[in-house]
């Protein structure tokens, strides 16, 4: 993208209690038009939304039930994925435009390539993205704010300065800011690698008061679950990630080790993980991409969900969803390099194991 003088505009949607605003009748004409759920089926869904009410306490006083026919639960299993097929039509409106999105329950980014040296016209296709998008969050009883939704655009440092300070999103104009949850302007994570090493921190700190309490084979188990669960969680996004990212998780790595075996501040640490049998950070991130990437090349899968010959929605297999192939063949990772990637990570958790 950089080498194309090209920037990457990202724009993150909020919406006002997403979850209470669900329309049952839309919901279940949906399930069943678009995504060919009838009879039995359709009617568990059905009875699993019906029937719900709500009232309001304070203290001894409490008012009348009133039956709830709007809305799902949220944080239940099924909540979210009712709430991506009631907003299932919403990737039409954002195709239209030329627009990529994603979307899981509703967090929805959109994001558009283009050239940094000619935005507003990008800008303007977003614009009215954005616009269309809200009228048909309205017609479904849904609220967009734009007010608090985000904008961040990624390019080089150059391309930065170059670009505007401000992005239209549903006729409001919104700062571009440094960062969105995880990602920044560079790519770099720096902000989400300095979140997770501070709360690895915070757990090794923990571990180190009532150390002189545990079995070396308790702290281990505490150290992994509170600390290396932190860092191995999502890893291979950070491949590629700048080394002084790595350095700072390799650090919390190596702190926890010490802990774990009760050695000295400066000890060398190389041995201590051996004991242990934990990968260095950079290496188990390797590993993790490589058996990623095995799993996707040596498994079948299967669509997303059975078409509705009467539907205008088709959908697509996993891996054509997640725009794998494309993905695999922007990292030039061809037979030779998976194979000498896989070989190399199985023979440092042998090493590492054997030792």
């Amino acid at each position: 993208m950089a080498d194309d003088k090209q920037v990457n505009v990202l724009i993150g949607l909020d919406l006002s209690a997403a979850f209470d605003t669900v329309d049952h009748r839309l919901l279940l004409d949906r399930l069943r038009l678009e995504f060919g759920v009838t009879e039995i089926p359709l009617r568990w869904l059905q009875s699993y939304l019906k029937g719900r009410t709500q009232f309001i306490k304070m203290g001894q006083h409490k008012s009348h039930s009133t039956e709830v026919d709007v809305g799902v639960p949220q944080g239940s299993v099924l909540g979210s994925l009712l709430f991506e097929v009631y907003c299932s039509p919403i990737a039409d409106v954002i195709a239209h435009h030329g627009v990529q999105y994603h979307q899981y329950a509703d967090d929805t980014q959109l994001h558009l390539t283009m050239c940094a040296n000619n935005t507003p016209v990008g800008l303007s296709v977003l614009a009215e993205c954005t616009t269309d998008v809200r009228q048909w969050y309205l017609q479904n009883a849904l609220q967009l704010n734009p007010d608090k939704s985000e904008a961040l655009i990624v390019g080089t440092t150059n391309q930065l300065h170059a670009v505007t300070s401000s992005v239209s999103v549903a006729g409001v104009d919104l700062p571009v800011a440094d960062d969105i949850k995880v990602l920044n302007q560079r790519l770099s994570f720096h902000k989400h690698v300095s979140a997770v090493v501070r709360s690895c921190s915070c757990h090794a700190q923990a571990i180190r008061h009532i150390r002189h309490l545990l079995t070396t084979e308790l702290a281990q188990t505490l150290a992994c679950s509170l600390i290396l669960y932190r860092i191995d969680y999502c890893n291979a996004a950070l491949h590629g990630a700048p080394s002084y990212s790595i350095k700072k998780l390799q650090r919390a790595q190596n702190n926890a080790g010490r802990i774990v075996l009760e050695a000295a501040r400066r000890s060398h640490v190389s041995p201590l993980l051996r004991t242990l049998h934990w990968l260095p950070v950079q290496q188990r991130i390797d590993y993790k991409v490589a058996l990623l990437t095995f799993k996707v090349r040596s498994t079948s899968t299967a669509a997303l969900a059975t078409p509705n010959p009467g539907s205008r929605t088709r959908p697509q297999p996993a891996i054509d969803h997640y725009g794998a192939a494309s993905t695999f063949h922007d990292h030039n990772i061809c037979e030779t390099h998976f194979s000498m990637l896989c070989t190399s990570c199985l023979e440092l958790t042998t090493e590492n194991c054997s030792q």
